[in-house]
């Protein structure tokens, strides 16, 4: 009957630690790129009619305070204008490129919120929506490490943002 009692009690701390800490029986696979920097990032970019439309569909299917919501987010992370931070932030989601310190700012003075939305639209386009399930992690491990660099005073020159 005892034995009975410890297996139950070994059974409930390994369920418990498994939920706990779920990658401890997960290969490490996040350190590795999902594209080959030199090939096959550079081909995100081409798109056929047939993905232009699916693209264009699912952008004209945005609620409109939505999409208003997106392009002000997207103002505020340089994805217009010459630096254009979001594409380096989906360069490090995909190929493990760290964005610089600037673009880091950029995407904290956005907000959490704005770069989550940003790049969980980015990843409904017909080129991106093939990695979808795999970058919700990347995505929120880039947040957090630009929001620790960016608010901890030892990164900054000058103590200020």
């Amino acid at each position: 009957m005892e034995s009975k009692t410890i297996f139950k009690a070994f059974f409930i701390i390994t369920t418990l630690v498994s939920y706990a800490y779920p990658n401890l029986g997960q290969e490490d696979v996040e350190d590795e790129p999902l594209v080959n920097p030199a090939r096959e990032f550079d081909r995100l970019d081409a798109i056929s009619p047939a993905s232009e439309n699916y693209n264009n569909y699912i952008l004209e299917n945005l609620p409109p305070k939505y999409k208003a919501y997106i392009e002000t987010c997207m103002g505020k992370m340089g994805y217009i204008g010459i630096e254009k931070c979001g594409d380096n932030v989906l360069k490090e989601i995909l190929t493990n490129e760290h964005v610089s310190r600037e673009c880091c700012l950029e995407v904290v003075r956005a907000g959490k919120k704005c770069h989550m939305e940003i790049n969980k639209l980015m990843f409904r386009f017909y080129q991106l929506k093939r990695f979808a399930s795999q970058v919700s992690f990347k995505i929120n491990e880039i947040w957090n490490r630009c929001s620790a660099e960016i608010e901890s005073p030892s990164s900054s020159v000058d103590g200020t943002i």
